[in-house]
């Protein structure tokens, strides 16, 4: 078996644009072989062309032949050049078509979403979790992992390679994607990852969890849009649960996708220049701060004012969330 998967890799590395250019080339060969024969026997253009097909193709009926030395060099030069090169194309054609069934029928072939997927790339733990919410909530996935890691849904598209190495990334087609989610459980993989992903697709949106404080600010450096500290937010929220015990479970209550909805709403005309306390009366929601700046007003310490162009985070019911965009987007 490995010697099929590698024979498989290789010869799926013969693109298409080559056999269209030998195809051209070989063309090429044949017609202006077929003009040249014509001047050299004193033929017409069409006979010309008719001799070159049947040497190219090898057929020869000997209807029509070179009488002097141009016509003879010129009937070497075409069979030199186009029999050999037609038959690269249908060889390279005819390879490519076993490579694609082989590929299939080693599971090697992978079926990606049309468009508007989200990527995931990484081993940790917590994607299997992640990737399992974001399909329960119809939202088409693509893992990109060493391995494929036990509970993955079976419907999702699982792409097998290193996430750090380039050739991996292409082949999970990033240009296709609405963002990316990098978990990896090296923090060095993860923002590895992040450069990689920026240099090949510079406005595709990257989020990414990390543990270290400190990778999350360079993270943000090479401009990922949003990241997220294990160590923060587990060491935050166990500080707080010892304030108050309950504080955990309602953070829980809070993300559980099951029952709510997160989503953003941008602030309008009918909201702007109002207290975000306005707005938390009027809409409809539970209204959990304002974004703006790249940072989150919960509007604890004091109580901002809204600017349009401004996001309300709020949490919905998903009984009320119906046509609500989530978050991030």
């Amino acid at each position: 078996m490995p010697i099929f998967l590698v024979a498989a890799r290789l010869l799926s590395n013969v693109r298409r644009n080559r056999i269209i250019s030998l195809l051209v080339f070989a063309v090429f060969c044949l017609v202006a072989g077929g003009i040249a024969f014509a001047a050299a026997e004193h033929r017409s253009v069409g006979t010309g062309l008719y001799w070159a097909v049947t040497t190219a193709t090898t057929v020869g009926y000997g209807d029509v032949v070179p009488t002097n030395t141009i016509g003879r060099v010129i009937a070497v030069v075409v069979m030199l050049t186009t029999i050999p090169t037609f038959g690269a194309v249908f060889a390279l054609f005819a390879g490519a078509t076993v490579v694609s069934h082989l590929r299939r029928l080693l599971g090697m072939d992978k079926s990606f979403p049309e468009s508007d997927y989200t990527l995931a790339y990484g081993d940790h733990p917590v994607l299997v979790r992640v990737v399992s919410e974001l399909i329960g909530a119809d939202d088409p996935v693509v893992l990109v992992a060493p391995a494929k890691p036990a509970g993955l849904p079976a419907h999702v598209t699982h792409v097998e390679g290193d996430p750090t190495e380039d050739a991996v990334l292409r082949d999970s087609h990033p240009e296709r994607a609405n963002r990316a989610l990098i978990a990896c459980s090296d923090d060095t993989d993860s923002l590895l990852i992040a450069v990689a992903l920026r240099a090949m697709v510079p406005e595709l949106l990257v989020y990414a969890l990390v543990s270290s404080p400190r990778i999350s600010r360079a993270m943000r450096e090479v401009g990922v849009t949003h990241t997220l500290s294990s160590d923060e937010l587990v060491g935050h929220t166990l500080a707080k649960a010892l304030e108050t015990p309950e504080a955990g479970d309602v953070l829980l209550a809070m993300v559980d996708s099951g029952s709510y909805t997160m989503r953003d709403r941008v602030v309008g005309s009918d909201l702007a220049d109002r207290r975000l306390s306005e707005a938390r009366g009027t809409a409809g929601a539970l209204v959990l701060g304002v974004a703006r700046n790249g940072t989150i007003d919960i509007g604890i310490d004091d109580d901002p004012t809204l600017a349009a162009g401004d996001r309300l985070i709020e949490l919905v019911s998903h009984r009320s969330s119906t046509g609500a965009r989530r978050l991030p987007d």
